[in-house]
């Protein structure tokens, strides 16, 4: 049993989300577990099973909010590192990121072992370097499994390794009303990644008209998207959730709609179903809802295919725009009475 064990994921709460399986690989081979998150994933780590302390810093290779490196900023997160003392760390990213940097922040602070996944040589830096194919789409909750596996930890026994949130979850009937609605998440941190609200306004009356309830849900600076696209006769719920009631929100629908974004991943982590616009800048099969049942809607051949664009490049945005409300209809059709059939 290992002592202390920093765990590093600095993005967004869905990336935090997909770490889920890995984190609790490492809590069964660690007395504590610390994860390392940024601020926009740190509500998310909070949700974690298995996370004993989380540990906020901004990391400026990473964070789009272009925080400058500096001494001052370097020193905070390695005089944090200190105080927590790990006996190793394992530095989670995506296909697209580097863990050299964190590692060497990491080094400065006298962590002993690190382990990461690492295309290039990372020299002393790494005691675990894990190489992996990245011309192979692997499911992110796997990819990060994979290291925890290289760097000696393992699911214990009975854990299937699905996306988990901690509970008990609050009861927010006086929120969203009695279980067995459609719960709709239009926004998503880059644009390339969701619909116009209008084209979600559409979708959310054409679920009325066919019956649903629907409760349409959003983050505190979502307010006005959530406003306009509820206006059909959906409960409007934007800015009014913690993270953790947004979870029980989503526990207690029969169906969520959403794009490639965290409250998917945190619906997958809840067990309720999926239907997911999905814009092809990154890999489907790598970002998509993980281990429940989904519909992924949306042009995965388009021309943005890859790209990682944060705005569409392409004119018109064919990849989402193709997509009808009476796809979303049908596709929440098939999947609203699959969450009781799921094991």
């Amino acid at each position: 049993m290992t002592g202390t064990v920093l765990v590093v994921r600095p993005d967004n709460a869905g990336d935090v989300l997909l770490a889920g399986p890995a984190v609790r690989a490492v809590a069964a081979g660690a007395r504590r577990v610390v994860l390392l998150a940024g601020p926009y994933g740190r509500a998310a780590a909070e949700l974690l099973p298995g996370v004993d302390e989380v540990l906020e810093w901004r990391t400026p290779w990473i964070d789009p909010g272009r925080v400058p490196v500096t001494e001052a900023h370097a020193a905070r997160l390695i005089t944090a590192v200190r105080r927590i003392a790990p006996d190793q760390a394992l530095i989670f990213t995506s296909f697209h990121q580097s863990a050299l940097p964190m590692a060497l922040l990491l080094r400065l602070a006298g962590t002993p072992r690190i382990a990461a996944i690492s295309a290039d040589y990372p020299g002393t830096l790494l005691d675990v370097r894990h190489v992996v194919d990245e011309t192979v789409d692997v499911p992110e909750p796997e990819r990060m499994l994979g290291l925890a596996r290289a760097a000696g930890f393992h699911l214990p026994d009975g854990d299937d390794g699905r996306l988990a949130v901690r509970g008990p979850l609050p009861d927010t009937r006086h929120l969203a009303g009695p279980p067995g609605y459609v719960a709709v998440h239009p926004g998503a941190s880059a644009p390339a990644r969701t619909w116009p609200p209008e084209r979600w306004a559409e979708a959310v009356a054409a679920l009325v008209r066919a019956g649903e309830r629907v409760v349409v849900t959003g983050g505190p600076g979502e307010r006005a998207l959530t406003r306009l696209v509820a206006a059909a006769g959906a409960v409007d719920l934007g800015g009014r959730t913690t993270l953790r009631e947004l979870a029980a929100v989503l526990a207690s629908a029969s169906v969520v709609v959403a794009p490639n974004t965290g409250a998917a991943h945190l619906a997958a982590a809840v067990g309720t179903p999926v239907v997911s616009l999905f814009a092809p800048v990154v890999p489907a099969a790598r970002w998509a809802p993980y281990r429940v049942p989904a519909v992924i809607l949306g042009d995965q051949a388009a021309p943005c295919r890859g790209s990682r664009a944060r705005i569409c490049p392409i004119p018109g945005h064919p990849c989402l725009s193709s997509v009808r409300a009476e796809q979303i209809v049908e596709a929440v059709r098939r999947l609203s009475t699959v969450k009781e059939c799921v094991p």
